[in-house]
């Protein structure tokens, strides 16, 4: 019995501290916000729905910041949140958007809900198998492969958006619908260069006034979320062509730079 209590690692054996416990908890309540809004899609209570799948994209962007902070990171957090985010912005919206409009398509609305939870859970294998490797050309310099699961959760509620702010059944059809949510799929798994918080660089002539609409957004986003969340999608759509060409910059700077260090 000695023998097999000296072969179990140190670490193991006083299990997980109390600073790895707190971003783990915000991880899995994400999880739980995200699954929530699968039973309020069930009820057809759809504001509900997509509030409880935001605030786990709020609360996903926290538990990684938490574990820095606090020293809080491991390998179990890290599996955590991958089976969190594929649940919270895979799975979930896929079953809400299916329950609010895809089911009405013939045959293959399903399909399409399908497309939306099997890209989510490609993307973040594609991001696990990629954590150990040294040379990763866009995280290298500071943007982002894809976009990422929450932000394509939001993305694909556009049509639901437009819907509680319009109240305009034609966002609800499967023929608008079943085509915006193959296409927020297709984000998610592509090789496009997208914008992290590190790759944006703002003038130092503007970040008052940067700092003043952030104000103004939240405030907005508390008086009309709806109206304010189409705004937000509208500006990050906008975004990912600049950021392709920003990334095609760095690379020829890059290259330029290698072949002068290296002719041959």
């Amino acid at each position: 019995m000695s023998r097999q209590r000296r072969a179990i690692p140190r670490g193991l054996r006083r299990g997980i501290t109390l600073r790895m416990l707190a971003p783990n908890a915000v991880t899995a309540m994400a999880l739980c916000f995200g699954l929530t809004g699968v039973r309020y899609g069930i009820s057809g209570e759809w504001e509900r729905a997509v509030l409880s799948i935001l605030f786990a994209g709020v609360l996903d962007g926290l538990d990684g910041r938490i574990a820095r902070l606090l020293r809080g990171e491991s390998r179990f957090g890290a599996e955590l949140d991958s089976l969190s985010d594929s649940i919270a912005f895979g799975v979930a919206p896929a079953l809400i958007l299916y329950l609010w409009s895809l089911h009405a398509m013939p045959k293959f609305g399903w399909i399409f809900a399908l497309a939306h939870a099997l890209s989510c859970a490609l993307r973040l294998a594609r991001f696990n198998a990629n954590i150990d490797v040294d040379v990763q050309p866009h995280k290298s310099a500071g943007f982002l492969t894809g976009v990422p699961a929450p932000a394509g959760a939001g993305l694909a509620f556009v049509p639901l958006y437009l819907w509680l702010v319009s109240g305009q059944e034609i966002f609800r059809a499967w023929y608008v619908v079943a085509p915006w949510t193959a296409f927020c799929a297709f984000l998610m798994i592509s090789n496009i260069a997208t914008y992290s918080w590190s790759a944006l660089r703002l003038r130092k002539r503007i970040r008052l006034e940067a700092i003043a609409v952030a104000g103004l957004m939240a405030a907005l986003l508390v008086t009309d979320p709806w109206l304010t969340l189409l705004i937000l999608c509208a500006g990050y759509i906008a975004l990912i062509p600049f950021g392709m060409l920003s990334y095609a910059k760095v690379r020829r700077q890059r290259d330029a730079a290698a072949a002068v260090i290296d002719p041959a």
